[in-house]
Parts: C-alpha cells; sequence; structure tokens
C-alpha cells in the first residue's frame, strides 16, 4: 500500500538466537483459573475433605492437568509416579508411603495389575490417590473389572481445553516472563488462531521470541502471523500482510504489560482480578 514501510523479512544470515526461556513453572501462583478448569481447581482446594480418598483429574492434553495435580501434590506433599513405570515400581511401599500423583494413567500399557494392587491399598489406607489421565476409565483399554469399577466410582474433576480468556492469560504471562512488550492487540490475534493448549503457547512464544531476535525487530502481528503459519496453527495470507494496524506501524496501541481477562484469576487469589 503507498505509504507503507515494506515489511520487515528474516535477514539472509539471521542472528544466533539462545534458547533462554524460563522453565515452566508449577507453582500455585502460576496457575490461572478460568471458567475450563474453575471446577477442578476447587476439587483441589477441597482437600483433604473429600467424599473418596480417589479422585481423577480428566482433560485434554496441555489443558493443565499435571500443574493442578502438582499443586495438590505439593499441598498434600504426596509423591508422584507416572501410571507406565508402575510395572517396575513396588506397590505396597509406594501405598505406604501417602499421598500419591498418578500420572498418564490413559497409558496405563502392562501395568494394569499393578494398578488395581495400588487402588485396592490406598483405599485400605485411607490414603488420597490423584490419578490424571486425558480419557475415562472406560478408555484405557482395561480388562480388570473389579478396577474398572472402583475408578468408574470415584469422583472426578474435568478440565476443558483451555477458553480464550485463559489462552490469553497464559500468552500474556510467558510474554511478561521473557520481558517482552507486545501490544495487547497482537496478544487477541494470537489467542483467536493458536492451538487451545498450554503447551502450544508456551512452544509458540518461544518460537515468536526467537523469530523476532532473528528479524531484530520488536514483535508485530505480522510476525506472529508468519510464525502461526510455519507453526501450522492458520494465521492469514495475502491481504494480511498488506495490512498494518497499531501494533505494525508505530502506533500508540496498548502495549503490555496489561491485567488478565475478567473472567481468569490467578490461583490462590481472591475474587476476580488482575496479575
Amino acid at each position: 500500500m503507498a505509504g507503507e514501510k515494506p515489511r520487515q523479512a528474516r535477514p539472509a544470515n539471521p542472528q544466533l538466537t539462545l534458547n533462554l526461556a524460563p522453565d515452566p513453572g508449577y507453582e500455585r501462583e502460576n496457575f490461572f483459573v478460568s471458567g475450563s478448569n474453575e471446577q477442578a481447581y476447587a476439587m483441589i482446594e477441597l482437600w483433604p475433605s473429600w467424599p473418596d480418598p480417589t479422585l481423577l483429574i480428566l482433560g485434554p492434553s496441555g489443558a493443565g492437568k499435571s500443574h493442578l495435580g502438582a499443586i495438590w501434590a505439593s499441598i498434600a506433599k504426596a509423591r508422584v509416579q507416572s501410571a507406565a513405570s508402575l510395572a517396575a515400581a513396588d506397590i505396597e511401599a509406594l501405598a505406604a508411603a501417602g499421598p500419591l500423583l498418578l500420572e498418564d494413567a490413559d497409558a496405563i500399557g502392562q501395568s494394569e495389575r499393578q494398578l488395581f494392587h495400588l487402588v485396592n491399598l490406598m483405599r485400605e489406607h485411607g490414603t488420597a490417590l490423584v490419578i490424571t489421565a486425558k480419557t475415562p476409565p472406560d478408555a484405557w483399554g482395561l480388562r480388570t473389572a473389579d478396577l474398572l469399577s472402583r475408578l468408574r466410582l470415584a469422583p472426578t474433576a474435568l478440565i476443558g481445553p483451555p477458553d480464550d480468556a485463559l489462552m490469553r492469560a497464559v500468552l500474556v504471562k510467558l510474554l511478561i516472563d521473557r520481558q517482552l512488550v507486545v501490544d495487547t492487540s497482537v496478544v487477541g490475534y494470537i489467542a483467536l488462531r493458536i492451538e487451545r493448549s498450554l503447551d502450544a503457547a508456551r512452544s509458540f512464544i518461544d518460537a515468536l521470541d526467537r523469530e523476532a531476535l532473528a528479524r531484530k525487530s520488536r514483535i508485530t502481528r505480522a510476525i506472529a502471523g508468519d510464525v502461526l503459519l510455519a507453526m501450522g496453527h492458520g494465521g492469514e495470507q495475502g491481504p494480511f500482510h498488506e495490512m498494518r494496524d497499531s501494533s505494525d506501524n508505530g502506533g500508540d496501541g496498548d502495549r503490555l504489560p496489561m491485567t488478565l481477562p475478567l473472567t481468569v484469576r490467578r490461583s490462590g487469589s481472591s475474587g476476580l482480578g488482575g496479575l
């Protein structure tokens, strides 16, 4: 378009970028509560006043099951074990050691007998057992009817795919952690197009940071669109690259840091609020 500044492309010999991304923290203060996970989080807050010592946390990949489980494990001083590793574990010692977080039970594989023994022992001891999985027990391929029956009767905390509010909050947090200044319009643009997964958000911000550094440019919507396309998240082509908004032309768009959407709060905070 006439008068437009040409879009900044990646240099022919981009500078070397170092991966200095902070490790994803599973601390309680880094868990954002929104409509997609508030019921599951409320169940964790009720511990130890649960109606049953066993709790299932179910939800799709990247929805925050492990993070929520880690919060409970920290509160309950629980040990953490993957379901796939039960085949080589001392089940009696594991059950006697206190509360336990068992991750990825839908990948139980050949450890079904050990899981059945563990569930029975934990129940006998009255000890808390939290189990995470992507799908309900009926989809795990279990052949032990009594085990399936016990798991069906256990209370279940469901986590849905991250909603728009949660995706925006997570993107803001990841950008702030990297001390990146980004227009709020760019965050909204990304949130509407990225895969609904917290892992996807982390991977995307990592790639976006590296791409902007390689181009020696601040993060714009055009760069975000390129990274979205490169990672298979969608984005826009053609007319998109000819359209410039305040995030690309040096305008006065709102910049981070910003507050969280009103439908999102940090865990442990009272009411709904910002960062």
